[in-house]
């Protein structure tokens, strides 16, 4: 039987996210209060890393309490959830197998209840919490959303891998030799890392993450990429501009 959890960290990376920053933050800040209220003995760091920003992401950040900031210069999704991780664990005094490191974006907004599912699937034995994600649907046209809509059934978690709603126990995530310093799918490959390594990876819908659905992001591929291939302009969009021209 592993050992309950007893600290969780959530990392978040940020290329000049000031717009949306914020509300990543607000989210967060609110889930570790739901969490504390119902395991009062569990600690929870928010670290937000700072990679290459060169916009209002840290005044918007440092309005936000008990957020800690890491710079970077890096400009590597991979390199960044791994600084942020090394720096939480560094300051750390919980054991390892008794640590939780939850993963999501500067451009996500996370569900009150989702720090306290992912220590909830890790007491039950997860090692690994791999969980959905939807993309905003004000970023989308009516057309893209019923397209993507079309691809999910609730209750039935794809398994995609996505770091905007991701979990690992610290021991596991340090024998699989963490976040490869990669500019994009750092994630993918960590749990297949995992995977290999005998981790149990449980997936999950039970606490979507809302995310921008923007179709170009900060890498060329990631979940925009995956938007943009799976759904293009849209009939809608492609109307608009033709009203508009």
């Amino acid at each position: 039987m592993r050992p309950r959890i007893e600290h969780v960290v959530v990392v978040v990376p940020a290329r000049d996210e000031e717009a949306l920053v914020g509300r990543c933050l607000g989210a967060l800040q609110a889930a570790r209060q739901a969490a504390r209220a119902v395991l009062p003995g569990l600690t929870v760091d928010l670290v937000l890393v700072l990679d290459r920003c060169t916009d209002g992401t840290r005044s918007v950040a440092l309005g936000h309490l008990d957020v800690r900031l890491v710079d970077l210069d890096a400009g590597r999704a991979g390199a960044a959830r791994a600084a942020g991780v090394r720096d939480a664990l560094d300051r750390s005094t919980s054991d390892a197998d008794r640590t939780w490191l939850a993963s999501t974006d500067a451009d996500s907004v996370v569900p009150e209840g989702w720090i306290l599912e992912q220590v909830r699937l890790a007491d039950a034995g997860a090692d690994v919490v791999v969980g959905t994600v939807r993309p905003d649907p004000t970023d989308l046209t009516p057309t893209q959303v019923a397209a993507w809509r079309a691809t999910r059934v609730p209750g039935r978690p794809n398994g995609h891998v996505h770091g905007a709603n991701l979990g690992v126990r610290a021991d596991a995530y340090l024998r699989a030799d963490g976040f490869p310093d990669l500019p994009e799918h750092e994630d993918v490959a960590l749990v297949a890392a995992l995977a290999a390594s005998g981790a149990r990876v449980v997936a999950t819908d039970a606490c979507d993450v809302l995310t921008s659905g923007r179709l170009i992001g900060r890498t060329p591929g990631g979940y925009a990429g995956y938007l943009r291939s799976a759904f293009g302009a849209g009939e809608d969009s492609v109307a608009d501009e033709a009203e508009s021209a």
